[in-house]
């Protein structure tokens, strides 16, 4: 394959896809990983000294880049695939198509957490911390909306590994082959609204077994496997096939 070809330029698209994904999902599993268990347990000046001291600012910065970099990629890349395969239509028709559908419709709902509800919960969580260090009042709705963030952050970890599983399974799976149309529409709305009360729950709610189960990594990785599960079993057998 020539680098300077239609197939080079969309290899070239991938390897920013990819490498903007790690670098986005990378930097997730940093924060849930390693940084919140260690604020978790950390001296206060010594959580203060990261904030202000630029060290989360920097890792916030190619965490919402690192997001915003993978969606482009991915939109282009979708994009000329949608152009191979002949049309929407045709892409639809395909186990790829619906792959990579699925995994790219949760990993876009998770941008949006990125920049529109971690990102500004965190640039509050910065600014008080700021005032703080210079002898100032803490902002009153900092610590809500970083607990917040938190919790979105963490979800965010969840539909991970669905994501993941999905953007794989389009090149190395074919588990929608044999689906019928109605069976394909049946499963987009089932799975939709079961991402979408998981996504609700992040967003608004405060109590109950859900928060229960992410307020650990374990609980939050047995959520996400489980949420892999329940999409695999709608998109395979729950539905009637052509054989």
């Amino acid at each position: 394959m020539a680098l300077f070809t239609a197939d080079g330029w969309l290899f070239f698209m991938r390897w920013f896809h990819f490498l903007a994904g790690i670098t986005w999902i990378g930097m997730l599993y940093y924060f849930n990983f390693v940084q919140t268990p260690f604020f978790a347990t950390a001296e206060p000046p010594v959580r203060m000294g990261m904030i202000v001291g630029s060290l989360v600012g920097r890792a916030l910065w190619w965490f919402r880049w690192g997001a915003m970099f993978t969606l482009i990629t991915g939109l282009i890349i979708i994009g000329h695939r949608v152009g191979q395969f002949g049309g929407v239509r045709e892409f639809f028709a395909t186990s790829y198509g619906w792959g990579i559908f699925t995994g790219g419709a949760i990993g876009t709902l998770m941008w949006a957490n990125v920049w529109f509800v971690i990102w500004p919960a965190q640039k509050v969580v910065i600014a008080s911390a700021t005032q703080v260090a210079k002898g100032g009042q803490a902002i009153p709705e900092a610590a809500a909306r970083g607990q917040r963030a938190g919790f979105v952050s963490r979800t965010n970890t969840l539909f991970s590994i669905p994501m993941l599983f999905f953007m794989g399974s389009a090149s190395h799976l074919t588990l929608f082959d044999h689906a019928t149309r109605g069976g394909k529409i049946g499963m987009l709305l089932i799975g939709g609204i079961i991402v979408l009360l998981a996504e609700a729950n992040a967003l608004y709610g405060t109590t109950g077994p859900a928060k229960k189960m992410l307020s650990t990594l374990t609980g939050t990785f047995w959520a996400g496997f489980i949420l892999t599960a329940i999409l695999w079993l709608l998109f395979v057998i729950l539905f009637p096939q052509n054989v």
